[in-house]
């Protein structure tokens, strides 16, 4: 079994980092204290060899959590078999504490007027519409994906640069369906909210209070659902708003979390951090940042409901 840094204090969240190849090294020989690792888990996907090997190692030193980009749960086409093949063997070889992808698609099968046979796929998230239909889907999807794994995953709500037209549901409400019917855990991602939340604002004719807003999406999902906090930084040039986990988490985002954790209790929280990787101590750094805030968000929680975000001291 893995060693465990965790607190036995309980007013205190489980937080990890995700763990990319430039920290490989690092990681296994300075064995900072943390709860847990993050790893994509297409990355160790191939038969053997070096990667899955460093994977084995930090499995061997912290619980180990897999989050993937490329299931494509909400493609109306089905799941991939190879796909899905794949994640069900590396499951099996880590056992990972959790397992996640995002309520997104990527993937579909092109029509027989066309000249492609074989499905295509977009190599990135997009959203799902918010349709009963798109919920069946969904659900479907996730119970396959379940049934094989033999375990529940965790969904994640995605940060969104398109909006589709007459939805049937708002996003919390219709990933808590998703949670009710098929039994799924939620990962909650706040930087997503944020981003989303800025965008609808300045492109879109949503609430001109984003942080409201992303109060209020927290606010709807049930704390029994969640199972996954994720925290990131984005960049913000004062036009789109791109999720690009190239920097620290900003103030506004830790506001958001601090909230969360009120709502949720001390859920598994994580910092993402996939490009301009700084070194591991500045993403330790977040880390401590991220227990300290949860640890006076635990403190709060139950005194009072949290009547507005607060700054952080």
């Amino acid at each position: 079994m893995p060693k465990s840094s965790r607190s036995t204090t309980p007013a205190v969240p489980p937080v990890g980092i995700g763990w990319r190849h430039p920290h490989y090294a690092v990681l296994l020989e300075q064995q900072p204290a943390l709860d847990f690792i993050e790893v994509h888990s297409e990355n160790f996907f191939a038969e053997g060899g070096a990667a899955l090997a460093v994977l084995r190692a930090g499995r061997d030193q912290y619980p180990v959590s897999l989050h993937g980009v490329g299931l494509s749960l909400g493609s109306a086409c089905g799941i991939d078999a190879w796909h899905l093949d794949q994640l069900a063997r590396l499951v099996e070889r880590i056992d990972p504490v959790r397992v996640s992808d995002h309520a997104s698609f990527a993937r579909i099968v092109p029509s027989a007027s066309t000249a492609h046979t074989d499905a295509l796929h977009a190599a990135d998230l997009l959203p799902l519409p918010l349709s009963n239909s798109a919920l069946d889907t969904l659900c479907r999807n996730v119970t396959q994906v379940q049934e094989r794994l033999r375990r529940p995953i965790a969904v994640e709500n995605l940060s969104a640069y398109v909006r589709w037209r007459d939805a049937q549901w708002d996003e919390p409400a219709f990933l808590s369906a998703l949670a009710r019917r098929t039994g799924c855990h939620l990962l909650v991602d706040v930087n997503n909210l944020y981003v989303n939340a800025l965008n609808d604002a300045r492109h879109f004719g949503g609430s001109a209070d984003p942080l409201q807003a992303c109060q209020r999406w927290i606010d709807a999902i049930d704390p029994e659902h969640v199972a996954e906090i994720h925290l990131a930084g984005h960049h913000d040039g004062g036009g789109l708003v791109i999720d690009d986990h190239g920097s620290r988490v900003i103030e506004p985002v830790w506001r958001l979390y601090r909230h969360a954790i009120e709502r949720y209790g001390p859920v598994p929280s994580l910092i993402e951090w996939d490009t301009d990787l700084p070194t591991l101590d500045v993403l330790l750094d977040e880390a401590a940042r991220a227990r300290h805030i949860g640890s006076a968000a635990l403190a709060a929680r139950g005194r009072t409901a949290s009547p507005a975000l607060e700054a952080e001291p």
